[in-house]
């Protein structure tokens, strides 16, 4: 489905990735994990045509790299930024609409779908997107990507800055997508939940994948963890 080979990054004159192996399967969750700046991020938004890299991804076979992103956007691959990137102007229904590919939801999902998941959006729906909290923002923006139904989905930090109980919302959305058989790629600092939804786990360090297991085979690697993951 998606699959990296010897992909390296750049930020300018600065090299980031070096030689970066990695696929995700039709269905499978996969955890990026690592510490910051190890190169994750940077890793999802070479995918998504947003830094520019050399080597080869390819998506179902198609080559995407050196593509806009809003072409790899339109090929079924679906982004949540880090930052989120809603439209402050607008209201959560309206930013949901404009996740959409056309005039209203075609696909596996719908506005109910989402309302169900996260109720606050329900009540919220007519707000500016801009005056929702933190966590509010971060429910909009998993779902206003989900509206463009992507068969695949990057997410980058869900969980970053938020409090417990959005966390466990954003948890069981990570689920949810398990449940519906999304493919995942996802970039998380914490090991529970990444451990809990992930079929199988890449580790990055420097640059490079420095493991991949799946997450009982992480959980027994002590020294895997110690070195690339613990603070």
């Amino acid at each position: 489905m998606l699959k990296l080979d010897n992909v390296h990054a750049f930020y300018g004159k600065s090299h980031v990735l070096h030689g970066v192996n990695f696929e995700v399967q039709p269905g499978e969750i996969v955890a990026l994990l690592g510490r910051n700046g190890s190169g994750r991020s940077t890793a999802v938004k070479t995918i998504m045509g947003l830094v520019e890299g050399t080597g080869t991804v390819t998506w179902n076979g198609a080559p995407i790299l050196g593509k806009k992103a809003f072409e790899i956007a339109h090929t079924s691959i679906g982004y949540v930024p880090e930052n989120r990137d809603i439209f402050p102007t607008l209201t959560v229904h309206q930013n949901l609409l404009l996740g959409c590919k056309g005039s209203a939801p075609k696909g596996r999902w719908s506005f109910d779908d989402m309302y169900g998941l996260f109720p606050r959006l329900k009540e919220r729906q007519h707000n500016h997107a801009g005056v929702l909290s933190g966590g509010e923002q971060q429910m909009l923006t998993l779902c206003r990507t989900m509206m463009g139904d992507p068969d695949l989905v990057m997410i980058d930090e869900p969980t970053e800055g938020l409090a417990p109980k959005i966390v466990e919302q954003v948890a069981e959305f990570l689920r949810e997508l398990k449940r519906r058989n999304i493919s995942v790629l996802l970039v998380e600092q914490k090991l529970t939940i990444a451990l809990e939804v992930a079929q199988r786990c890449l580790v990055m360090g420097r640059g490079q994948i420095v493991f991949e297991g799946t997450p009982d085979e992480l959980r027994s690697q002590a020294d895997v963890r110690k070195e690339w993951l613990e603070v």
